[in-house]
């Protein structure tokens, strides 16, 4: 197994990172579904750069690195309050899939966040690599599934059933920590 290593993106790094995790998720998508579908949010992205870059200025944004080249990233949202934290995203690039990088990096976050009560997270339904890898690897369990039944009530822009094509949704994961 290579090092694996957090390191908190800089200002230089972001818009690499922006398209870094729009590459990532594009491809499960596309091994999902083939080269176009209808889950794209905007400019034919599954996740906006809009979406991205509220994330990283609401949470603290860590690059992954292997032996130092950069892999993939983190985005979390830590409320030091009440230490119900969430994991907004998680993300290895298509080369480095399947080589335990996902999950090194997930153990380092919870070294760094040792006071966290509980973890929150979320994946499309058709993330079936994320779903395992959340529930069969990292010890999450599925709390909810948001759907044009159930909506997530605070997403605002998933509130209308038209939000959410026909059988879509997202799962909700949360993992237990103390």
């Amino acid at each position: 197994m290579a090092d694996i290593t957090l390191t908190l993106l800089t200002g230089d790094d972001r818009e690499k990172f922006i398209q870094d995790n729009q590459r990532a998720f594009k491809y499960g998508a596309m091994e999902e579904f083939g080269v176009r579908d209808e889950r794209y949010e905007e400019d034919e992205e599954i996740i906006s750069r809009k979406t991205i870059e509220e994330s990283i200025d609401k949470g603290v944004a860590y690059r992954i690195r292997e032996d130092g080249r950069s892999v993939g990233g983190v985005v979390l949202n830590i409320n030091e309050k009440t230490q119900h934290n969430h994991l907004d995203l998680l993300f290895v690039l298509p080369d480095a899939h399947s080589k335990g990088i996902g999950y090194a990096a997930w153990q380092e976050v919870e070294r760094l966040y040792p006071e966290t009560r509980v973890w929150e997270t979320c994946t499309p339904y058709f993330e079936t690599r994320n779903i395992h890898f959340y529930v069969n690897k990292c010890g999450f369990h599925i709390v909810e599934f948001f759907n044009n039944h159930h909506p997530d009530p605070h997403d605002p822009g998933t509130g209308a059933e038209e939000s959410y094509e026909e059988g879509g949704g997202m799962f909700r994961f949360e993992k237990c920590m103390k």
